[in-house]
Formats: structure tokens, sequence, C-alpha cells
């Protein structure tokens, strides 16, 4: 298949090309400079010229003349909107796949450290997360275009980790730099469902095969308590945990990263494992625990 990647350069959409790539898809990516394209095309990527903040229309109808398009772009919520909704309409009708990356932020619940009992399967209600309200209504306008004959998809991801990933592992590593101790906030047991890179990618190529119109699907292998986090960083580097409140959190980690590790976010995937027989290959997010790059964040 002729698949368009739109956020071919980034963590997410990169992985997913690399997959799609392998799996024997001729893949374009959207190069928003010289310099990506070069990246895309040592990766065996077909650059395709252009931004969606400014030659939105040139994009859309380059990405209409594929088979399919993964959308993995990262925009503020206007922008992702009208995107999307563009990219829809210039597919309606045509039975083309259109997967949108989403996240499980929406359903983040400000818990100030504390666990949270609540876990949500795919198409189970929840209050959403109000500063993820604008990409909630986006993953409708997805799974609604499959009444317009456009085969849409959402993925949901957990807390996605991995070579190169910028998540909560990263960010207590973040935190030694800043504090000289591993930090969590409030009791720490707060937890993300999570998901390895390739194991979120390879969904994405499934779906692409296998997927039904108006679906929506989670990635998530596992969980583990922020404070398990932090106690395992501290073992590696020698120094000691400290709990932080949530103003104190802002100050390490800016207001916008505090609020995210001082949140809960469980999901599960019952249709995603049922429907599609995808199952993860990497579990335990802590096997990252000691790389070098990770230390690095230490001595910053």
């Amino acid at each position: 298949m002729n698949i368009v990647v739109l956020g071919a350069t980034g963590f997410v959409g990169g992985n997913v090309s690399r997959h799609l790539v392998a799996d024997g898809h001729h893949v374009t990516g959207l190069a928003r400079s010289d310099e990506a394209g070069a990246l895309l095309e040592s990766r065996g990527i077909t650059p395709l010229p252009g931004n969606l903040d400014e030659r939105r229309d040139e994009v859309v109808k380059a990405a209409a003349g594929a088979d399919a398009v993964v959308f993995a772009a990262q925009m503020d919520a206007r922008g992702e909107t009208e995107s999307v909704g563009a990219l829809l309409d210039a597919l309606a009708g045509s039975g083309k796949a259109f997967l949108f990356t989403s996240g499980s932020g929406v359903h983040l619940q400000r818990t100030a450290g504390a666990w949270s009992e609540d876990c949500f399967a795919e198409d189970e209600p929840f209050t959403v997360e109000p500063l993820a309200a604008d990409r909630l209504a986006v993953e409708r306008l997805v799974r609604d275009a499959a009444q317009r004959q456009v085969r849409a998809m959402v993925i949901r991801p957990g807390l996605i980790w991995g070579p190169g990933d910028h998540g909560h592992v990263s960010m207590v590593y973040g935190s030694v730099a800043r504090t000289g101790a591993a930090c969590y906030v409030g009791e720490g047991l707060n937890t993300y469902s999570n998901v390895h890179i390739d194991d979120a990618a390879r969904l994405f190529v499934t779906a692409l095969h296998q997927g039904s119109a108006g679906a929506l699907y989670h990635a998530v292998a596992g969980e583990i308590p922020n404070r398990w986090i932090a106690e395992a960083v501290a073992r590696d580097l020698d120094c000691g945990t400290r709990s932080l409140t949530e103003h104190e959190a802002a100050a390490v980690w800016g207001d916008f990263g505090a609020l995210i590790m001082a949140a809960s976010s469980r999901g599960r995937a019952p249709r995603t494992r049922q429907d599609l027989g995808w199952a993860p290959h990497h579990t335990d997010m802590l096997t990252m625990i000691g790389e070098p790059r990770l230390r690095e964040l230490a001595n910053r």
C-alpha cells in the first residue's frame, strides 16, 4: 500500500513509519524542511515537502491520493481539529483507511500523586480531562467518519516508552539534576498505563490490515507507580528519593510536566486484544533503568 504518515519525523510517527516500511509498504512522510526530508530518505521514506499549518491544502490533496493516511502530527488543538477535518472531508466516500493518533491523556485524572482505582477500556465512559476536551472531540470526528465511507480508526496509546522517549522515567532522571533526588509527587502511587513504542507501532500496522471503521483501539501493556520509578532511579544513581508538592513539582518539571507527574491515567485494551489479536512484547518499563542516555539527564 501507498501510505502517507503525517508526523513521520516525530517519535511516534517515525516508529510507525519504520514498521510500515518493514511490513512492505511504500511510505511517504511529511517533511517541513530539507533536513527533515533527508532524514526521511535515509529511512527509506519518500519526503512530502510541506506542513499542515501553512500548506494544508497541498498536504491534504497529496494525502488523499494515497491508499491510507496515518495522522501522528503534533499540533495545537485548533490546527489538529482543522487538519483532521479537512483530511476526512477529502477521504469521504473513498473507503480508504485513516488512523488517528490520540493518547490516554483524554481520561487523565488529577489525583495529586494518589492512586486511582479507575481503569478504562476502549468504550467505557469517563469524564474528560478539560485540557484534552478538544482531542476527545477529534476522536469522535474520526470515528464518525465511518458513516462517510472512511475506514477511520483511533489509536489511543498509554504512556509510550522506549529508545528516545521523553516519558516518566526520563523525567525522574531529569529531576535528579535539579534536586539531587529522584522525585515523585505526593504519595507517588499514581500511575499511567504504558506501552513500548515498538508495540504501539505494531498496533498501527495491525489496525491498518484488520481494524474496523469507527473503532477505538487502546495500546497498553502494564503500569508502574511513579514512586516505584523514582526508587528504581535512586538505586541506579545511588541517591535518595523525594516527594514533591504540586507547587514544588512545577519548579522541577514546569507546569504541564507537574500536571502529568501528579496525575493518574489507567487503561485496558480488551477490544484491541480480542478483535485484533494484539498483545505487547515488552511489558516492563523499568528495563530502561540504567540506560546511558537516561543517566546523562541526571547530570545536566
